[in-house]
């Protein structure tokens, strides 16, 4: 696990950390059932406050990537969690939105588009 903190960054430290904890959990680095380090751990390791940490840890646990467990620490939730599953069809929505916008400014017909997607679902045994 690599978290690395940018003064540049809009987002706030405690949000970085969870913004990249969240991105390792969804690409699947940091894999259910891992034990998170200790927020003090993570904390040293991170130059930052106990309290950041705190509250990122905090978020996630309320978005339901991670449950807190009293003496066990941090364990990263199943994926088949509702929270978590509605993240990745988030990520769906916004690659295929993506995609249409693409087409849409090549001027890709709409069935060209529909030939490729279901020749991709094919290749990778989904249909």
């Amino acid at each position: 696990m690599r978290i690395i903190i940018s003064n540049q960054s809009e987002l706030p430290i405690y949000a970085q950390i969870r913004e990249q904890l969240k991105e390792q959990i969804l690409n699947g680095q940091i894999e259910e059932g891992t034990t998170l380090p200790s927020i003090r751990q993570l904390a040293r390791e991170a130059g930052v406050s106990v309290i950041t940490t705190t509250r990122a840890y905090s978020d996630l646990e309320a978005e339901g990537f991670i449950a807190t467990m009293q003496g066990k620490g941090s364990v990263v939730l199943p994926k088949d969690n509702g929270v978590v599953r509605e993240q990745y069809l988030k990520r769906i929505e916004e690659g295929l939105a993506t995609v249409i916008e693409t087409a849409r400014v090549i001027g890709l017909p709409g069935e060209k588009l529909t030939e490729i997607f279901e020749n991709l679902l094919h290749a990778s045994g989904l249909k």
